[in-house]
């Protein structure tokens, strides 16, 4: 057997059943991964007024996209530095697994109704703008889970954030080693 022949058989051998180096829209890159649906039906309440520590529940409704949502929370009450955590259900979702290797998030579909086991995430300023950072546990009618980083998130019936903004501002930097935004506590 010719050795490319050879070189080509062992491959084939070693590669495992479902392999495949990924197409490009498989994955994307973390500055594509931002939110891209809209929250119409959002709801914001302010749950301890006159607190130096506010804590707000953002109630999203049926076919509100969260991600997106949540940004939008986070614009308009000029929020510097948060974390959250949330319960509800979705219709579907896109999560994403992070490739070290890429640079970049690995898509994973989720398709058709899901409990949200549990979201949790903050939120912190780069570049003067907030950014969300979340991940997500969603649970499937036969009770198996997926996970991980949020790309989109689509709402059915309903998304409860508990959202705690802190009282001290926290800033992000990009980090060139992996081109992620990253909490940096010395950055004031």
């Amino acid at each position: 057997m010719p050795k490319t022949l050879c070189v080509l058989a062992l491959i084939a051998i070693t590669t495992p059943v479902g392999y495949s180096q990924g197409t490009a829209s498989e994955y994307v890159s973390p500055s594509e991964a931002g939110p891209r649906g809209k929250a119409p039906k959002m709801q914001v309440q302010l749950l301890n007024p006159g607190e130096p520590t506010k804590q707000y529940a953002v109630i999203f409704y049926q076919g509100d996209e969260a991600f997106s949502g949540l940004l939008e929370f986070a614009e308009e009450y000029h929020v510097t530095s948060a974390h959250f955590t949330a319960i509800g259900a979705l219709s579907g979702a896109t999560l994403g697994w992070f490739d070290p290797q890429r640079k970049m998030y690995k898509k994973i579909p989720i398709d058709g109704q899901h409990e949200v086991i549990g979201m949790s995430g903050d939120i912190a300023l780069y570049q003067g703008k907030p950014v969300v950072h979340a991940h997500m546990v969603v649970g499937s009618p036969d009770g198996t889970t997926r996970a991980g980083h949020i790309l989109a998130a689509y709402v059915s019936p309903t998304l409860e954030v508990m959202v705690t903004v802190d009282p001290v501002t926290m800033q992000k930097r990009l980090d060139p080693a992996t081109d992620l935004t990253l909490i940096d506590p010395a950055l004031k």
